[in-house]
């Protein structure tokens, strides 16, 4: 298996009763391995996060971060001393292995979600991880979003509500332009199809650079506990901006 868990759960509180604290969260440490035989006792990199057992969109590691994370580990010398930005980290498993591996991390997730946000900050400080966390919410374009000039831009499962996805693409079409070079890496779940994602890339300006089955570079003893259709791709600009 490629991750451990250790509970550290505890009971909510009874509902409207004065004098009670808020009811507690039911959460639970995941523990995800990386290199050598990614087990307990044989790795080189270990990540320990912090997960809401409801299964919140936001606190638990979907199966396309586990693949998201272990290519950047894979390519970890490629993000070596790189400027990575995760777009809605949640538990920024992606980002976090980037930190690791010597990459200048920044985190982001919708501004609003002060839950979401403080989770990253905790597990940030679980694994000793020097990363940036900013609120930046897709299709705003607030101060923190002109202040991103990353390398490559991470995304785990962020093509999950058909929806979003052009708000998705503006704001990444938005940072790869004010960052030349730069590449957008995502996995995801290839249940919304892939014939939509290829025309928005068109409609910002994108294009693909690789397409990967995300399950092809995986270990076998990660694969195992995992299912489902996951593809990652790495995107770019189609055209480079004008001088």
């Amino acid at each position: 298996m490629d991750s451990a868990s250790a509970s550290a759960s505890s009971p909510e509180a009874e509902e409207d009763e004065p004098g009670l604290a808020p009811p507690a969260r039911m959460t639970t440490v995941s523990r995800h391995y990386f290199g050598g035989a990614s087990s307990e006792h044989d790795h080189a990199l270990r990540v320990d996060i912090v997960e809401n057992i409801e299964e919140d969109y936001g606190m638990f590691v979907w199966p396309c971060s586990v693949i998201l994370a272990e290519y950047v580990w894979q390519q970890r010398t490629r993000f070596s001393h790189s400027r990575v930005v995760e777009l809605g980290a949640g538990t920024s498993l992606p980002g976090l292995v980037a930190a690791k591996v010597g990459a200048d991390v920044t985190l982001t997730d919708i501004a609003h979600n002060t839950e979401v946000l403080n989770n990253i900050r905790q597990i940030c400080g679980l694994n000793d991880a020097n990363c940036k966390v900013v609120g930046l919410t897709w299709g705003e374009w607030d101060e923190p979003v002109f202040d991103l000039h990353p390398d490559i831009i991470l995304g785990a499962d962020v093509l999950y509500d058909s929806a979003k996805f052009d708000d998705l693409f503006a704001t990444v079409s938005f940072v790869l332009e004010s960052s030349p070079g730069a590449v957008f890496i995502t996995t995801y779940h290839n249940r919304s199809g892939h014939h939509l994602i290829e025309f928005l890339m068109v409609k910002w300006g994108l294009k693909c650079l690789k397409l990967l089955d995300g399950f092809s570079f995986l270990p076998s003893c990660k694969a195992d506990s995992l299912q489902g259709n996951i593809q990652l791709v790495e995107i770019a600009l189609e055209k480079a901006k004008p001088k």
